[in-house]
C-alpha cells in the first residue's frame, strides 16, 4: 500500500511517484488526488503518532476523508491506531486516537541509498578496521549537532534537548521531545524516522555514536530505550533532568574540549 506511492531518500525529501491506471479522464485525476494524498499523510505519520483532526489541518482536508485513507492503511498494515497518553488528554470527550506507521510501513519506503552507504561502511571497516566505523560515526552525528551550545554551557538541559530535536528534524529524523514525570523526571528524545535505520542494523556503531554525543552535549547521563534498527517504533532516549554524569571517568569540561576540536577538525576538512 505503501511502496507504490512515496518515496523517501536519506535526506528525508519524498517524492510522490505518478500513478498508473487503466481508467480514463476523471477516475484517472481521482486516483491521482488519492495517491498524493496518501503519500503526503503517510509522510505525516513518519513523525509520530498524530490525530486525524491534525492531519486534516495540516493537509485542509476534513478528518473524515483522512479517516478514508488511514482506515486503508490500517487494513493494508502499513498504519496502527493507538489511544493518547495521559498528558496528552486535553479537554472533555474522548481522547482522539492518533496514527502511526508500522514497522511494515515503515520497511514499504524505500530508501535509495541504503545499499551504496552499507557497502561504503563495509569498505571503511575492511580498510581501517572497528576504530575507522566509530569514528566516522561519530563525525557524522557532531556534523549534524554542530552549532549547538551543550547544557553545561546553558545550564538548561531541557532546552538543550529541544534544540538537539530540531536539529535532527532538520536532518530527517522527524524528532520531537516529551516530558516525562515520576521520581525520575526527565524528557525524553524521540526519533520517529531514521533515514539510515537500514545501515544501523549492520553498523550500530551509528547509534551509539549518537547516544553518547547526546549525553555530552546534554552534560548528563542519558539511557537509550528504543531504536528503531531493532525494530521498535522510534529511537527513545531518556534524558533525565537531574544532575547525572554523563560518562563515568571523563570530566565534562574535557568532554566539551573534545567535541570543540572535533567540531574545529571538521570545519577544516571539508
Amino acid at each position: 500500500m505503501v511502496e507504490p506511492l512515496i518515496e523517501f531518500r536519506h535526506n528525508g525529501v519524498v517524492k510522490l511517484r505518478p500513478e498508473t491506471s487503466v481508467a480514463t479522464g476523471g477516475a484517472l485525476s481521482s486516483v491521482s488526488t488519492d495517491g498524493h494524498t496518501r503519500g503526503a499523510i503517510v509522510q505525516l505519520l513518519l513523525e509520530g503518532p498524530v490525530t486525524a483532526g491534525d492531519i486534516g489541518s495540516r493537509l485542509g482536508i476534513s478528518a473524515a476523508g483522512i479517516r478514508r485513507h488511514l482506515d486503508a492503511l490500517i487494513e493494508a498494515g502499513d498504519a496502527e491506531a493507538s489511544a493518547p497518553a495521559a498528558w496528552q488528554h486535553n479537554g472533555r470527550g474522548r481522547p482522539a486516537k492518533r496514527y502511526r506507521l508500522t514497522a511494515a510501513g515503515r520497511g514499504k519506503l524505500t530508501h535509495a541509498y541504503d545499499d551504496l552507504a552499507a557497502a561504503a561502511m563495509r569498505q571503511l571497516r575492511e580498510i581501517g578496521g572497528d576504530d575507522a566505523v566509530r569514528a566516522f560515526a561519530r563525525r557524522r552525528i557532531d556534523d549534524l549537532l554542530a552549532g549547538i551550545d551543550d547544557a553545561v554551557v546553558t545550564g538548561d538541559v531541557e532546552q538543550t534537548a529541544n534544540e538537539v530535536a530540531a536539529a535532527l528534524t532538520e536532518a530527517g529524523y522527524a524528532t520531537s521531545t516529551a516530558p516525562v514525570a515520576g521520581p525520575l523526571p526527565g524528557v525524553q528524545l524521540c526519533q520517529h524516522h531514521c533515514p539510515v535505520s537500514h545501515v544501523a542494523e549492520e553498523f550500530p556503531e551509528l547509534c551509539e555514536a549518537e547516544q553518547e554525543a547526546f549525553a555530552e552535549i546534554l552534560g548528563t547521563h542519558v539511557q537509550r530505550l528504543a531504536t528503531i534498527s531493532n525494530g521498535d517504533f522510534a529511537c527513545t532516549t531518556h534524558v533525565p533532568l537531574s544532575s547525572t554524569p554523563a560518562a563515568a571517568g571523563e570530566p565534562t569540561d574535557d568532554r566539551h574540549a573534545a567535541r570543540a576540536d572535533s567540531t574545529t577538525t571538521q570545519g577544516v576538512s571539508r
